[in-house]
């Protein structure tokens, strides 16, 4: 189990007032601040790790404060082990099977879905990818056998509204040049 079993997404319109969100946050809970990045068009997007009722007391104070420059928020009071580690950037296990992957219109959407996915199946997290360069979307990278990957795909595309999802894909068989497109050469 990861030592922040709780995450929390919030999203807002203006990086100005998103700053000021940020510190309000991590000053009324003690929870750690895992993002605060402005992204395409001039929003920012904050993600907070810490325990459960730590978390939903900084997202409260948050939302308080972003009041109408809310866009998206979400809360994941058990988030999947795998979710907060990949947000950190720390190394991704091989790919070993499958690949499927899962694009959404926001962080959240992306966030809601992986934990879905990683929780449905005995699959692998292999890359993740939030708002940064590609206009506030996000996508994550799944491994393992196919029939899992089937699975988890399913639920993380159920996990989310409809309106949100951009694509979904299952690679059977993926190249070995793949592991060059995720990034870990």
């Amino acid at each position: 189990m990861s030592s922040f079993p709780a995450l929390a997404v919030l999203e807002v319109a203006s990086i100005a007032r998103g700053l000021s969100v940020s510190d309000a946050m991590v000053k009324r809970a003690p929870v750690r601040l895992v993002r605060a990045d402005p992204m395409t068009p001039g929003k920012l997007v904050i993600v907070l790790v810490g325990g459960e009722a730590e978390v939903q007391e900084a997202l409260d104070a948050g939302r308080e404060i972003a009041g109408t420059e809310e866009l998206d928020v979400l809360f994941l009071p058990y988030a999947h082990e795998a979710i907060v580690p990949a947000l950190d950037g720390v190394e991704a296990p091989p790919v070993s099977g499958a690949l499927g992957v899962l694009e959404l219109r926001s962080v959240a959407a992306t966030l809601l879905a992986a934990d879905a996915a990683l929780k449905a199946a005995q699959t692998e997290l292999v890359a993740l990818h939030l708002a940064r360069g590609i206009g506030g979307k996000g996508y994550f990278v799944l491994t393992g056998a196919q029939d899992a990957i089937e699975a988890a795909l399913e639920a993380g595309d159920a996990a989310v509204d409809p309106a949100l999802r951009v694509g979904r894909e299952l690679i059977a068989r993926p190249h070995a040049d793949m592991l060059w497109t995720l990034g870990r050469l």
